[in-house]
């Protein structure tokens, strides 16, 4: 690529980092201000290697001081979704066309001194399951393409709002209602890591896409594991916030969402960084009326006494737990400990009472509110997907359902009391090696096995409604290896911190992946 990206009074390759001459023009309220910022952006020097491997921070802070501009910040990006994106099929809607304007009109900001955005000219990318006004909500299924958003989702909006730009919308199951991404409309998408093993799902895409260096941010979403599973398979971090933390709503849906779908399932980020994950988390959490979930909650907490407690999570020993995994937990435990946590194996509050409430809650919902139109519009693999959920559910009446609700509150009762003592809770994201990328269509049974055995820890803690982060921590056979670290409700930032302690003794693995790749 041969074009050239501003630096304050140089010029940076958008994919080398090499520097040439030029002028650059910075706005400021005042002449003596434009000075002070001009001095300023000429000291500083752009981030290290090819602009599209920058953090989402890095990004918005060169934009911002003049160290490049947001059309060269944008043209790496879709240089390197044009490179990989052909194999990995994660980006299956291109909206550069749309982006390029979205640039142009964010430099022009910059250049009339305009305030800008935390995320100001940030390339990022949107999961095709959420409202992007004047595109089809397939979800993933063929039948839904007539259905076309009329406005923007409120963490579309709340990203936009924020200076981001949207390059593309990722790959989803159908319905989005698969660890597993892959339809019949888009097709399969790959882990870049490995063909052989799954990118996760269901916000697979997002997950391969920020992996492979399409997007800064990718956003998700997860009812039962679909940010935590895609960053375990792809290395890279995300935070599950807490349930009511960003607002969610389509207004292309026919109808509302049931009540428990709600209190279950969350929008997040998929990023590559412990420090992103908050800067888009700050973004995306701001408020939108459509949502009456919504809660207004602070960021930050009060700290917990230190040294902070941190339970690490005792395995039922129904679990079949590959030495990989527990070898991963350990060493996770033992960064935590260097960093000044004070680690100790612990029986968390009934995992397993937790995650049959979640099994039961999400098939009987399902099963009366949609299953019927589903299965009518959807493949055999889905079918045996959602079966595997089924088979571990139980069916139940009205009373059942109260009782179901009744459980979930005693349930959170009993965390909450929990991370009282243990403010962190470090637990597995799944227990077994990364699986092949269609695994749940394999049978009814092995889907079962997926969900009960080697997810459990994963889609336990969305009936709890409680904030999870996931940062990689190793990689076994060439397959990444994330662990999870749960906090109470609103303490996102407790979770995020352990995750960046163990984060700055282990990097960023997807420095590894990009070798490989180029």
């Amino acid at each position: 690529m041969s074009k050239k990206a501003v630096v304050g009074k140089k010029r940076i390759s958008a994919t080398t980092g090499a520097r040439t001459k030029s002028g650059v023009k910075i706005p400021g309220r005042t002449a003596a201000a434009a000075k002070a910022a001009s001095n300023k952006s000429a000291r500083m020097r752009p981030p290290k290697g090819p602009v599209w491997q920058w953090s989402a921070g890095e990004t918005a802070a060169a934009i911002r001081s003049g160290a490049i501009a947001a059309v060269e910040v944008l043209d790496a990006h879709l240089e390197r979704m044009r490179a990989v994106n052909p194999k990995l099929n994660a980006v299956v809607v291109d909206l550069s066309e749309e982006a390029r304007k979205a640039a142009m009109a964010a430099d022009k900001a910059r250049a009339k001194g305009r305030e800008l955005g935390p995320l100001h000219g940030v390339p990022i990318t949107i999961k095709e399951n959420v409202d992007y006004e004047g595109r089809p909500n397939p979800n993933g299924v063929p039948a839904q393409m007539k259905i076309i958003a009329p406005s923007d989702a409120p963490v579309v909006r709340n990203l936009k709002r924020a200076g981001a730009i949207v390059i593309g919308l990722t790959n989803t199951p159908e319905f989005s209602f698969r660890g597993f991404t892959d339809n019949p409309l888009h097709g399969l998408t790959l882990n870049p890591w490995n063909p052989d093993i799954t990118c996760g799902g269901s916000s697979g895409g997002a997950g391969a896409a920020v992996a492979a260096g399409i997007g800064t941010i990718g956003h998700g979403n997860d009812i039962g594991g679909s940010l935590r599973w895609p960053a375990h398979c792809n290395g890279i971090v995300t935070i599950k916030p807490t349930q009511g933390r960003v607002p969610a709503y389509n207004e292309s849906s026919a109808t509302e969402r049931p009540m428990m779908s709600h209190l279950m399932s969350a929008q997040g980020p998929l990023v590559r960084s412990v420090a992103d994950a908050r800067l888009a988390l700050e973004v995306m959490s701001q408020r939108d009326p459509r949502d009456p979930w919504w809660v207004p909650a602070p960021l930050t907490g009060p700290k917990p006494k230190r040294p902070i407690k941190v339970a690490l999570a005792k395995l039922p020993a129904d679990m079949d737990v590959d030495p990989s995994v527990r070898a991963a937990l350990r060493q996770s435990a033992d960064h935590l400990e260097r960093a000044g946590y004070q680690v100790s194996e612990v029986e968390v509050p009934a995992i397993d009472g937790v995650w049959q409430t979640w099994c039961d809650i999400i098939a009987n919902e399902v099963a009366v509110m949609q299953e019927a139109g589903m299965l009518a519009v959807t493949t055999g693999d889905f079918h045996t997907a959602w079966g595997g959920i089924k088979a571990k559910s139980k069916a139940c009446d009205l009373v059942g359902w109260m009782r179901l609700t009744a459980a979930r509150n005693t349930h959170i009762r009993a965390w909450q009391l929990f991370l009282e003592d243990h403010p962190v809770v470090l637990a597995p994201t799944t227990v077994k090696p990364t699986p092949g990328p269609r695994a749940d269509a394999v049978s009814v049974e092995r889907a079962s096995e997926l969900f009960w055995n080697d997810l459990r820890f994963i889609s336990a803690i969305n009936v709890l409604g409680l904030p999870s982060a996931v940062v990689p921590v190793a990689l076994h056979e060439g397959r990444p290896i994330g662990v999870q670290l749960i906090a109470g409700r609103y303490r996102e930032d407790l979770a995020l911190d352990a995750a960046a302690a163990i984060e700055k003794r282990v990097g960023m693995l997807v420095h590894r992946l990009w070798q490989r790749m180029d």
